[in-house]
């Protein structure tokens, strides 16, 4: 399965997409600043293993992004604890390639991952939720057509404090 973007595609990761990359990006402070994976330290086996997971549950739909023009992996955005008779889901993403930041590949793979949400597993609603100093990530939902959903405060303790958690949601028209 591919879903195309304009400058990307998105696909069902494997545990044989993991290289030295993908784990150097789990083990970058500046990129998983805003991430609960930043407590940990990453091996190829830690990250195959995670990904391993994700193609085994029924409840998760992890997709790699990759550039059109080159195939290259940068990135990865998931479709998370699916509820089914609820019918809603979370998205979460991570784009490891530095390079790609600020041009516009969030709201692209977030409008990708949505679309296949609404019309291949049926879900009602999506829901995203961020650190509030992820302005990047905020800014990339409302773009994707999310709205926001308002904020626990004091919720994650960053850098030495604890920040408000912002929320975002969008339903399916």
């Amino acid at each position: 399965m591919r879903l195309q973007g304009n400058h990307i595609y998105l696909r069902l990761l494997t545990p044989e997409d993991v290289g030295n990359d993908y784990v150097s990006w789990m083990n970058d402070s500046e990129i998983t600043q805003y991430l609960e994976s930043r407590w940990s330290a990453y091996t190829l086996e830690t990250v195959r293993a995670f990904v391993k997971a994700m193609c085994d549950s029924p409840k998760d739909f992890l997709f790699g992004m990759f550039l059109n023009a080159t195939n290259q992996h940068i990135g990865n955005i998931k479709i998370g604890n699916v509820n089914a008779i609820h019918r809603y889901g979370d998205v979460g993403l991570i784009i490891g390639d530095k390079a790609s930041w600020g041009k516009g590949i969030a709201s692209e793979a977030i409008s990708l991952v949505t679309q296949y949400g609404f019309e291949e597993l049926n879900l009602h609603k999506l829901i995203a939720g961020m650190y509030e100093q992820n302005v990047g990530s905020y800014k990339a939902f409302l773009k994707s057509g999310y709205q926001d959903a308002g904020r626990y405060k004091a919720h994650f303790f960053y850098q030495g404090r604890y920040v408000d958690a912002r929320f975002v949601e969008k339903c399916r028209e």
